[in-house]
Order: C-alpha cells, then structure tokens, then sequence
C-alpha cells in the first residue's frame, strides 16, 4: 500500500506547501470552502485514505483514531476530510473498500455466468482476508464498532447481495433455474457455501474452483441418484410388484 503523502502540493481547498528553499508561502487555506463547481482533487482523496491505512499499519486502533490525527499525517485540514465524510465511520468504510479487491464488473445480461463472477469475487476477498493482517485486524476492529459495521452492511454489503439476487433472477428469466421457487432462498443457497467458507470457517480450503462446484452441486441437486437397474439379454429386468 502506497505511503500518506505527508505534504501533498496543494490540497483542493487552495493550501500552498511550503516553499522548498524555505521562503515563505502564501497563508494555508485548507479549510477554505472550493470554488462552486470545482472538482475534488483525487490526490488528496487518495492521500487522506493512505493516511489511515498508514496509521493503522503503524499500531493504532480505529478508536484512537482522530480526525485531527489523519489530516494531519495527509497533510491536509480538517475540513477537507469532512467534506468528503460526515465523520469516521463513512471514511473507514472507504478506507476498507480501498484495501480490499474490487468489486468485478458484470454484464447485467447474464445470469449464471454473473453468479458465477460474484462468487468467485467473494472467494478472493476471503483469500484477501486470510493473507492480510491489516485487512484482518481492521475487521475485527470494525465488528466491535455498532454504527461502523451498519454503514459498512449499508453501503457495500447490501449492493453485493442485491447484485446477486438480480443475476438469480436473470438465471431464472433465461430458464437456467427453475421458476416455481422462491429466489430469495436460491440466492441463499448459493451464497451460503462461499460465506461459510470464507467468513465463518477460516481454515477451510478456497480452491479456484469452488464457485463453479457450488453452482454446480446446487444444479445437479443432494438426493441420491436413482439405482442403475441391471440389464440383461433381454432388456432391462422388470421391477418387482
């Protein structure tokens, strides 16, 4: 992960850095409200959010830390955190999302083949998780925080699965699944195999596979496959009355 910048050039607000051969610069105004219409510097969005992961990699807790703390390490005001976040619980949500893989693109058009990208997407992230400790600390941290963990269950949790219900329900329009059941409950079916194995059973394989088994199984069916009647000279042997 890339480094905070401490000093970014100039932050969206207008601030100056300090002249390098130490002349001095014009007043700082990172707090200053930017012009209407202007557009927010990515630079600095990126600095602020390398900021927390910065602090969070050097020890401190998502308690103890401070809006006052992360402008500073960014090397930006207060104000232009809060212009882009309400408070910390929306930039941590930010910062995890930032740290995590990315959500895939789908094609909107079809239905197991996106299932089958959004399962596999889960399957990395819970790779993601297990390789890294931050990743893993910063949720463990989160799950202790009641208004952190809704905004996070809010704003990417509830996409995610809304995601896969549709790509269910395209699956059921093109005839790849059947339509007299409820597709909120096939949409659990598939999602509780990979949610199982990344998130409540840590130390269960994630073979690249595994989506195309979960799906696989779910279409194939648990009851047992009729007996193979035997077959002799005659035809297949009549069943006894």
């Amino acid at each position: 992960m890339r480094q905070a910048a401490q000093n970014p050039a100039r932050d969206e607000a207008g601030g100056p850095a300090p002249d390098p051969a130490g002349c001095p610069a014009a007043p700082p105004c990172h707090d200053a409200e930017p012009r209407r219409g202007r557009p927010r510097s990515a630079a600095v969005e990126r600095a602020i959010l390398d900021a927390v992961v910065q602090l969070l990699e050097a020890g401190e807790t998502l308690d103890g830390l401070s809006i006052e703390r992360i402008a500073r390490t960014a090397g930006v005001g207060k104000a232009t955190i809060y212009r882009r976040w309400s408070g910390k619980e929306e930039l941590f949500v930010d910062v995890l999302r930032a740290i995590e893989p990315a959500d895939p693109t789908v094609s909107g058009r079809a239905g197991l083949d996106d299932l089958r990208v959004l399962l596999e997407s889960m399957r990395t992230r819970g790779l993601a998780q297990r390789s890294s400790a931050l990743l893993h600390n910063v949720f463990v941290q989160m799950k202790k925080h009641p208004r952190l963990w809704t905004e996070y269950q809010a704003t990417v949790i509830a996409p995610r699965r809304a995601a896969m219900l549709a790509a269910v329900r395209r699956a059921v329009e093109a005839g790849e699944l059947r339509d007299d059941l409820d597709v909120e409950l096939m949409d659990d079916l598939f999602l509780g195999p990979m949610l199982v194995r990344t998130v409540h059973r840590p130390e269960a394989p994630l073979p690249e596979d595994l989506a195309d088994r979960i799906i696989g199984t779910l279409l194939q069916g648990l009851a047992p496959r009729p007996a193979e009647q035997p077959v002799t000279a005659e035809g297949p042997a009549a069943t006894a009355v």
